[in-house]
This record gives C-alpha cells, structure tokens and sequence, in this order.
C-alpha cells in the first residue's frame, strides 16, 4: 500500500487544502497519516477526519524582534529530530506540505531520508516557512500565475488550491433553517478569518441595525468572540467557526465580506460567489492578504476594501453596490478557466510516489 505524510498547521487555511485531497487518496488506496503541532487547530480538524495525527514541537521564526526569537529555533531542532523519527518509523513514499512552521522540520527531514516532498504555496509571494522549505522540496505548486516568478523554475507547477468537493454540495434550504433565517430577505455571509478579526466583528455589529433593515446576517466571528447581547437578534446569526454546515450556509449567502487568505478567496471563486475582501492589514501581516484581493479584483472576481478605508457608510455602500452587481461577479467567476486542483495536484503526489 502507497502511504503519505501530510503536514501544515497554524491556520485553518494550512490545514483545509489537506483534507481536501483525503477522499481521492483514499480512493487511490493510500494510507494516509498526519504531522501537525501538539495544540494547534489542525489537530482538532484532522481527528474528526479519522486520519492517525502525530504531534511535534513547533517553534515561528520571526522577521522582527521578539524574546520567543531566543528560544524558537530550539523547538525547530526537536521537530526536526521528531520529525526523522516519525518518518522513519511511517516509511511514507511521499509527503505532502501545505505550509505554516510546524511543516518545515518534517520537510527538512523528509529530504534527509530521500522521501520527494510537495509544497503548496497559497499566497502570491512565498511566505517565510515555505522559503525555508523550498530548497528541501521536489515540487512546488501555487495557486496565482504571479507566483511563478518567486519559485524556482523547475519546482513550479501552478495548481490552483484544492477544494474541498462537499463545499459544492451545499443545501441553501438546510442553511436557513440552520440559522433560524427566512428564505424571503437575502443574506449576507461575513467571514473574520479562522481565528476571527475583532475589528471587522466591531464593524460589522456596529451598523447590524442598518443591514437587519435588508438583510440578514451570518457571521463568523471566532472563537470567543461571540457576543451575548445580540443572540437572539432576529436575521442574526453568528458562530465561533462551522465546519460540516459551512456547504450549506455558502449556498444561501447572497453576498460574502471576507478576508483574504488565499484558501478562503479561492473556495469564493470556486463557488461563484459575489465577495467583498478586507485584506489583512500590511501593518498587522506581510502583506499577502492585500496582493491576494488585488488579483481577484483585477479578474473582476472581488470588491475590495482595504481596512485604512473602511468605515460604516464605506461598508454599507460596497455592500449595496454588490448586491446590486452580483450577476457581473458572477459572471466573471464562471467564465474564469479554473484548475481541477485536487486532481492536479494528486497527480503530482502519484508521479512522487513512484520515485520513492
């Protein structure tokens, strides 16, 4: 039997590309195991998709200063040397890394015991953990044309993100009765990102009492970051994080307001849904967020609002303008020439393996 290391973690988007790919492997006969972070969110995630999961020290190495800088690579090393272990002990014939730090020793040590290893890159520059494991690497897939430019040539494959196939199967009627809405008034989805953005939940809550008047609203706020006051807020409804019902409240969103992590803008696309995009902050990230929102919009797929220039009636006019222009995002998205990504991908995973 073929058997597969996957690894990533730190974010949802680090881990649901992975799962993505699970029901093809499976049908391919691979079995399939799991190296992520002792505590991280993908533990959580892959357990509940019966996938054997093996924990390993994790440390971040950071571009600007912090005390944690002193101790972090030591935890790098004990991943490393776990990772050697691991691997020898599963003997995969190829391992699969959707990034974050937790992947770089189990890359690093994959190499090191002559096992081809595949990275995906989500954003449109490569961020620090998969520059640390580019040159361990076979191959490197990304999902924008302008990543190609940042990736050594003969790595690069450009593959799109992997989708997860229930997302296209969702029920808009079981959303709506999940949420307690109506079918008669259209929703808006806000999406904060897995861990949740405090400023646009404030925003977003802050003119609720306008946007209740047209619509209704579904908001993921994460984790702690519910509020109590407004739970029984008739056209409100709001969640820590969904993952099994996400299918069936993207089928009855009208309207998405989104960050812009790659995975996330990528699922929209492959949805056809309408999105307005908040791009992280360049103060508050490496900027990734900014470049990826700036693509789709450029390809006519996104509305974008960079938070230096939002404020209540900014959001509430994008959100009109929209709604009113949806069909021409739509349009757009649907014309778009987008890859079978877990196809492609799977692919490359077969042609590693038989190098093994």
């Amino acid at each position: 039997m073929k058997k597969i290391v996957l690894t990533g973690g730190g974010t949802a988007g680090h881990v649901t590309p992975n799962i993505a790919l699970l029901p093809r492997l499976k049908e391919l006969g691979y079995e399939i195991h799991y190296i992520g972070s002792y505590d991280g969110m993908e533990r959580k995630l892959i357990e509940q998709c019966n996938i054997p999961y093996y924990g390993i020290a994790s440390g971040k190495l950071r571009r600007y200063f912090d005390w944690k800088n002193f101790s972090d690579p030591f935890k790098v090393l004990k991943g490393y040397g776990q990772a050697r272990r691991l691997l020898k002990k599963l003997k995969p014939d190829v391992v699969f890394s959707k990034g974050g730090f937790v992947s770089v020793p189990v890359v690093m040590a994959a190499k090191r015991r002559k096992i081809p290893a595949i990275i995906h890159e989500s954003d449109i520059t490569p961020g620090l953990a998969n520059k640390l494991a580019i040159p361990h690497a076979w191959k490197v897939c990304c999902n924008f044309p302008e990543t190609l430019k940042y990736l050594p040539k003969e790595k690069a494959v450009l593959t799109g993100s992997p989708i997860r196939r229930e997302l296209l199967s969702g029920d808009k009627s079981r959303g709506l009765t999940y949420c307690g809405l109506k079918p008669a008034k259209p929703v808006i989805l806000i999406i904060g990102g897995s861990a949740g953005s405090q400023f646009i939940n404030e925003l977003v809550r802050h003119i609720l009492p306008d946007l209740l008047k047209t619509y209704q609203v579904v908001h993921l706020c994460g984790k702690g970051k519910l509020e109590e006051s407004l739970k029984d807020t008739e056209g409100y409804a709001q969640f820590e994080y969904i993952n099994q019902e996400l299918r069936d409240i993207f089928a009855m969103a009208d309207v998405v307001i989104s960050r812009a992590g790659a995975n996330a803008i990528c699922e929209l696309l492959a949805l056809h849904k309408p999105n307005i995009l908040i791009p992280l902050s360049a103060a508050a990230s490496r900027g990734d967020q900014i470049l990826n929102a700036h693509s789709f919009e450029k390809q006519g797929f996104s509305m974008v609002i960079e938070e230096e220039s939002l404020s209540d009636v900014v959001l509430l006019n994008a959100i009109q303008e929209m709604f009113r222009d949806r069909q021409k995002y739509i349009d757009a998205m649907s014309a778009s020439k987008q890859l079978n990504s877990v196809e492609t991908v799977v692919q490359l995973i077969e042609e590693a393996a038989k190098k093994k």
